[in-house]
C-alpha cells in the first residue's frame, strides 16, 4: 500500500533542532516571547504540523522540550505581571485554574433504580 499526504518537511532531528535553537536564540536576544506561533513560524509548520511531528519518534524529545520552553516563558510571565494573556496561552498547556471533583456515592444506583 502506498503512503498518502506530503512528505515530511524535515529528514533528520539535527536539520528541524537547528531551527528550532535559531528561534530560542533570536527571541532571546531581541528580547521577543516566546510562543508557539512564532516557534511554528520559525520552523516553517502550523501548530497542528508541530503536534504531528512531536508524535515522530525522531522528534518526539525536542518537540516536547521546544513546547516545555515556551510554557516556561508563559509561565515566568505570569509571575512577573499576572497578564491573562499568560492565563489563557498556560491553558493552551493544559493548565487550569479551578478544581474539579467527581464524587461517587455507594449504593445511590440501586437506591434510583428501586424509585
Amino acid at each position: 500500500m502506498a503512503k498518502t499526504g506530503r512528505p515530511p518537511k524535515y529528514k533528520t532531528a539535527a536539520e528541524l533542532q537547528k531551527l528550532i535553537d535559531a528561534y530560542f536564540e533570536r527571541c532571546e536576544r531581541e528580547y521577543e516571547p516566546l510562543t508557539i506561533t512564532g516557534l511554528g513560524l520559525a520552523i516553517n509548520l502550523s501548530r497542528q504540523q508541530i503536534i504531528e511531528y512531536g508524535k515522530r519518534d525522531i522528534f518526539h524529545d525536542m518537540i516536547k522540550r521546544a513546547k516545555l520552553k515556551v510554557e516556561h516563558d508563559y509561565e515566568l510571565a505570569l509571575r512577573k505581571k499576572g497578564r491573562a494573556g499568560d492565563i489563557f496561552g498556560l491553558k493552551n498547556f493544559g493548565w487550569r485554574d479551578k478544581t474539579e471533583q467527581d464524587i461517587h456515592i455507594s449504593g445511590i444506583e440501586e437506591t434510583l433504580k428501586n424509585l
